[in-house]
Order: structure tokens, then C-alpha cells, then sequence
């Protein structure tokens, strides 16, 4: 695995990219955080796809399909079209990238706008897919200790 480049396509050793992140120490940003997923999907690091998202989301993630979808394709690559830091406490960001993949059904692109939270040093992804039942006066689900509607709902 040390001479492996990182399939997030920096150019870097895996070991000293993204396989940072896969072992435990936090992503510095949203963007290392998204790329950092893009390499788990190719190499099957569910464990680390579900760790990596929203923690109040984590249960509500379906870990069949994502090991699926992970390891039932062959990931070619990954474009960075832009990275938004959103100023704030907690910082929240937005992160436009294009992934592309073959499966069974051929060859596919998916371009995505995806929202991200850092709280406790630790950038989380927002997964739009898991429904999250709060009121705007609830707490955040990100742990900030702000309501809701005065931090992460927006991205939702």
C-alpha cells in the first residue's frame, strides 16, 4: 500500500494523502474530508464512509447498500471543481466535485454540490439522503449548541 498513488487523484501516495485520514487523524478541511470519502468508496472503507458522515445521520445510513455501490464498481476518477468555505461557528462548507465510476450497468458520472460541517475539529459530512425529523427550534444535529435553524438547516 505505500507505493499505492491515492485514487483522489492529487498525485500523492495514498499513504501520505488520504490514508492520513483513513487511520484516524482529521481531515483539515471539507475538501480533504470529500476526497478522503472518494478513496473510501474505492477501496471498500465503509467503516470510514460511515464515520465521515453527520454523527446524528450515521444510524440512519444503509451500510449494505453503500458496501455495495463501493464494492461492486470500479472507480475512475475524481474531479474538484470547487471548494466554498462558508465563515462561521461551526464552519460549514460546500464542496462541487464529479466522480466517476463502471458497474454493471456501464460507465457513469455523477456531479455533486455537497454540504459539510466542522465541529470539534472534525469535518462531517451533511448526507441529503437521511432525513433528520427536527423542528427549527431543536438542536442542531451537528453538536454545535445552536438551534437548528440558526446552523445546519440550510443544508438539509
Amino acid at each position: 500500500m505505500s507505493s499505492t498513488t491515492c485514487p483522489c487523484g492529487s498525485g500523492q501516495l495514498l499513504t501520505l494523502c488520504c490514508g492520513l485520514y483513513h487511520t484516524g487523524r482529521p481531515a483539515p478541511s471539507a475538501e480533504a474530508l470529500m476526497r478522503s470519502r472518494y478513496s473510501a468508496f474505492a477501496l471498500g472503507l465503509i467503516d470510514y464512509l460511515v464515520h465521515s458522515t453527520l454523527p446524528a445521520q450515521q444510524a440512519s445510513l444503509d451500510h449494505d447498500a453503500i458496501r455495495a455501490w463501493s464494492l461492486g464498481s470500479t472507480w475512475l476518477g475524481l474531479e474538484v471543481e470547487q471548494a466554498q468555505l462558508i465563515a462561521g461557528e461551526p464552519q460549514h462548507a460546500y464542496v462541487i466535485f464529479t466522480a466517476h465510476w463502471r458497474d454493471d450497468g456501464g460507465t457513469h458520472s455523477h456531479r455533486e454540490r455537497s454540504a459539510f460541517v466542522r465541529n470539534n475539529r472534525h469535518w462531517y459530512f451533511i448526507d441529503p439522503t437521511v432525513e433528520l425529523k427536527l423542528g427549527r427550534n431543536d438542536a442542531c444535529p451537528c453538536a454545535s449548541g445552536l438551534k437548528f435553524k440558526k446552523c445546519c438547516a440550510s443544508y438539509f
